[in-house]
């Protein structure tokens, strides 16, 4: 197996065979650059701060002070990646490998709710002592190891070089300590250089282990705040989920209520009307093709309201739309829905819709003669399957908008699977995590 990390380079007998010593010695040294430029970019925000208070301009030039961190620790984040194999390897991207940041999005677009969010996170205060660390303490280590461990052994190595160009072949002082006079001299100090060097490398894998270590401490989340954010993406979700279902029912409302009688009361006047007009004259005919439009209008208008969101899926649960579902299709469809209750309603939308769709494509592409809903409550899931005896070969992937039902069902933590052989039968099964509710005949079991 390849390794992973830099800690289990070190321990492979290939290490300095490998990419892994150079992928440490440029992560130490791009280490040393960016911790000079943060030393800079600090004291230089800090004195034009306390230069411009006194014109008030420099006290916002110290607020930023706080901020200093973040984009240090974006940096870091992406200089963690040198050090460790990643998708990429695999034919992935390089962002995929990249770690995550410590910070949640703010609650409400703009400026200050951003600067109100991070000043409350102890993500934005541990980055701010990382570019501390980094600006006015690690980069001068990072430094030392580098001169010790790369330069000196470097130098060492170039001796015989040094000695012919710098020397003119008779004398060199090298690393102004050792003198050397002849070629035989030099070159014994180049094998004891190659031999430093080779120390030197194993010692930069070291450090740049433990400046990653330290890193990954400060500027990665923690598992407490990935778990935090992972329980709130989810009920973010949630919420966006309940949101859709609460738009969709009033949807339906205000079209049950306000467009369908109006197209009653229209119906029921243009039947009066025909009632008053001659029988048998013109008027009495452009009566009947406008009651007859209107009827085929509000036979619309109600089928669009049914596919919205079915009155009877609100007012008797899941069971009772299903079986509404199954009158509906074309294909004699037999139905056994045990449930012990109500479910949520966001469950019981997406999984009548799935129903609904299920049997959509039972008319349309399977050519059955016979389908079959069945559906319970077991171990905490509601399970669904709908099954027909036709031709098979479904491909949820081939637009039959089985695709589009299965993300809706995930963002319930739910999984909708599809068994297809061709020439059949085909199985739609879902599975969507949920509890009973209570009901008004008493608590469900």
């Amino acid at each position: 197996m390849r390794p992973r990390t830099v800690w289990q380079a070190l321990a492979r007998p290939d290490y300095l065979l490998s990419s892994w010593p150079w992928r440490a010695a440029g992560y130490v040294l791009a280490g040393v650059v960016l911790g000079a430029v943060v030393l800079a970019g600090l004291v230089g925000l800090v004195a034009a701060g306390g230069l411009l208070t006194v014109v008030l301009v420099g006290l916002p030039l110290l607020g930023l002070t706080a901020f200093a961190g973040l984009p240090v620790a974006a940096v870091e984040r992406w200089r963690l990646g040198w050090l460790q194999e990643g998708p990429d390897d695999a034919g992935g991207t390089e962002a995929a490998r990249l770690p995550a940041p410590a910070h949640v999005d703010p609650p409400a677009p703009g400026l200050r709710s951003w600067l109100a969010t991070r000043l409350r996170e102890a993500a934005t205060w541990r980055e701010l002592g990382h570019a501390l660390l980094t600006g006015f303490l690690l980069w001068p280590v990072e430094a030392l190891v580098v001169t010790v461990a790369l330069v000196f052994p470097a130098a060492l190595v170039a001796t015989p070089l040094l000695l012919a160009t710098a020397g003119e072949g008779r004398e060199l002082k090298v690393l102004k300590t050792v003198t050397v006079t002849g070629q035989a001299q030099a070159c014994g100090l180049a094998a004891l250089g190659l031999l430093a060097l080779g120390a030197g490398l194993y010692g930069v894998g070291v450090a740049a282990g433990a400046r990653a270590g330290l890193t990954r401490l400060l500027v990665l989340p923690r598992a407490g705040e990935a778990e935090a954010r992972v329980r709130e993406l989810a009920h973010s979700r949630a919420r966006l989920v309940e949101a859709f279902e609460a738009e969709r029912r009033r949807i339906e409302r205000d079209l049950h209520d306000g467009a369908q009688q109006r197209l009653v009361a229209l119906t029921m006047a243009l039947g009066l009307a025909r009632l008053d007009a001659p029988p048998d004259g013109p008027l009495a005919a452009q009566l009947a093709r406008a009651h007859a439009q209107a009827d085929a209008a509000l036979a619309e208008l109600r089928e669009l309201i049914h596919g919205v969101h079915p009155q009877v899926l609100a007012d008797h649960g899941l069971a009772a739309a299903v079986a509404d579902a199954a009158d509906r299709s074309p294909v004699p469809v037999e139905t056994e829905v045990d449930l012990p209750g109500r479910l949520p309603a966001a469950v019981e939308a997406a999984a009548y819709f799935v129903v609904r769709e299920a049997l959509a494509n039972v008319a349309r592409h399977s050519g059955a003669r016979r389908a079959r809903v069945r559906g319970a409550h077991r171990h905490g899931r509601l399970v669904l399957e709908v099954e027909d005896d036709g031709r098979g070969g479904a491909d949820p992937a081939a637009g039959s908008g089985l695709t589009g039902l299965g993300d809706r069902v995930s963002v319930l933590d739910g999984r909708l699977g599809v068994t297809s052989p061709p020439g059949g039968p085909t199985l739609v099964r879902v599975e969507i995590p949920c509890a009973t509710q209570p009901t008004a005949d008493g608590p469900c079991a």
